[in-house]
């Protein structure tokens, strides 16, 4: 898939450490390379992991080092919400531990831009000077990803919502939209302080529905500021 979709668009690979093994790796490496990727994401990932795989993104990154950093471009993640598994204070120490071997922080999806700024503010304080792509929801229809959720069973989407159940409650709300909350993050992302650099679109498998909006705001973008929709709105 990702080298299908490199030929057309900017991909950025998941690398979740704890499904890669770690001899796989700088084959993985060159399959990217190959296909064009100059940008990874590596999260530490669901799955518990063997003795065969990464123990978690710290010891991925570090591997990635040793291959002499081949891509530009790293994100790692980012929690501007408690994580349901992870102590906050683990998660602090996880992002310092991480941030030198990464280029970017992609944070998890939240729908308060008010958090987003109270969370932005700490890792500026605490001397991370990483840019930050905002995770935010696609068009997600609750029913669908609902559907999607049962379909695949014990897949990404069921464990995500196992545990963000918070947050999927809230795309269910009457009211929500991707596109009002995706604004009230492009007025964060005046104040150069929080190092706002775009978006992390979470598609929920909804590509085609997800990319037409996508392109739908980028052409509203274009009517209200002349030269601008073509550029590139998060990986």
């Amino acid at each position: 898939m990702t080298e299908r979709l490199a030929q057309h668009y900017h991909v950025v690979p998941h690398l979740a450490a704890r499904m890669v093994p770690r001899a796989g790796l700088p084959d993985l490496v060159s399959r990217l390379q190959e296909a064009g990727v100059t940008e990874v994401f590596v999260p530490g990932g669901d799955a518990t992991g063997t003795d065969e795989t990464f123990a978690g993104a710290l010891e991925l990154l570090l591997a990635l080092d040793d291959l002499g950093r081949p891509f530009p471009h790293v994100g790692i993640t980012g929690y501007p919400e408690s994580h349901p598994g992870i102590e906050d204070h683990v998660l602090v120490q996880s992002m310092w531990a991480k941030h030198e071997h990464a280029t970017s922080i992609v944070s998890n999806m939240t729908f308060d831009d008010a958090m987003v700024r109270r969370w932005l503010e700490a890792v500026r304080d605490r001397g991370v000077t990483l840019p930050v792509r905002i995770g935010v929801p696609g068009p997600v229809d609750p029913g669908r990803l609902l559907r999607m959720a049962a379909t695949i069973g014990v897949g990404d989407s069921m464990r995500f919502l196992r545990k963000q159940k918070n947050v999927f409650a809230r795309i269910a709300l009457p009211g929500f939209s991707s596109t009002g909350f995706v604004h009230r993050i492009a007025r964060l992302a005046a104040d150069e302080r929080l190092g706002i650099c775009g978006l992390h679109v979470y598609t929920f498998n909804q590509v085609g529905l997800t990319e037409s909006w996508r392109q739908e705001q980028l052409d509203l973008l274009s009517v209200d500021h002349p030269g601008r929709g073509s550029r590139p709105v998060g990986p």
